[in-house]
């Protein structure tokens, strides 16, 4: 199935046909007519509807769940929230919660920034009024000022190993703040919420960081965490793919060599 995967995308960069594992499966239905709908530029609509919702639509196994909270975050740390509101009201109608969707944009924040989480929370509780959910959500926090520090970091070594323990060690002490920081914020404040498990929110992470490009050296990372949290290589090519169409394939294409060069075949 990896191989299939990897040549389907190699089929798309070369003739831009449809990929097939088994049967050629009809194109997705969403409530997205709107947003390919474009009486001036038809062709380029056509062009979209059928790339998404048919061609990578029907790439790899992932549940229709994770390619709506991938999506989700990849618009988010693209900042398109135009685009988000409408997929946000799809993933409702695909019977993702409301929880779950806020969840996937808060763990946005320490990758791509605070205002991007911002604007993408507005667009959804925007929406969640529109579709008559109320406000606020319940809360999904689980840690407190005095042991962030200590979920968080434990957080960590159940994603990366015991060894992150001694990452402090290797920065100078005028950047001891990174790894406080970290274990704090990153993964104390966002990673020990709940709604989302350690697994999706690393599969989540890995797709926003190939979104985000320049960022090989966390790809990787995260990427060994992905497997420490039961991701498989397959699946993570297959999460990256759902990302193409609004990334484009120069950062796809990276994406999926810094994970071949980290698990070679």
């Amino acid at each position: 199935m990896l191989k299939n995967i990897i040549s389907g995308l190699l089929i798309i960069i070369a003739t831009g046909s449809t990929i097939c594992f088994a049967a050629q499966k009809d194109m997705r239905v969403t409530n997205m007519t709107k947003i390919f709908q474009n009486e001036s530029d038809p062709e380029l609509a056509e062009i979209a509807q059928r790339f998404i919702n048919k061609d990578i639509a029907n790439l790899g196994e992932l549940t229709t769940k994770e390619r709506d909270l991938i999506t989700i975050v990849v618009l988010t740390v693209n900042q398109q929230p135009e685009i988000l509101q409408e997929y946000i009201k799809q993933a409702l109608e695909d019977g993702v919660t409301p929880e779950e969707i806020k969840e996937a944009i808060y763990q946005t924040a320490p990758y791509a920034g605070i205002p991007k989480t911002l604007i993408a929370i507005k667009v959804s509780n925007q929406t969640f009024k529109e579709q008559n959910i109320q406000l606020p959500l319940k809360s999904q926090k689980t840690v407190n000022e005095k042991d962030r520090y200590e979920k968080g970091l434990s957080a960590q070594v159940e994603i990366f190993g015991d060894g992150i323990k001694n990452m402090k060690n290797s920065y100078p002490k005028t950047e001891q703040f990174i790894p406080q920081y970290l274990a704090e914020y990153c993964f104390g404040d966002f990673y020990t919420r709940q709604s989302l498990n350690l697994q999706t929110r690393e599969l989540l992470t890995l797709c926003m960081l190939a979104a985000l490009g320049d960022t090989e050296s966390q790809i990787k990372g995260h990427i060994t965490g992905n497997l420490n949290t039961g991701n498989s290589k397959e699946k993570m090519i297959a999460a990256i793919a759902q990302c193409l169409p609004y990334i484009g394939f120069p950062r796809t294409l990276n994406a999926i060599r810094y994970l071949n060069e980290a698990i070679p075949e």
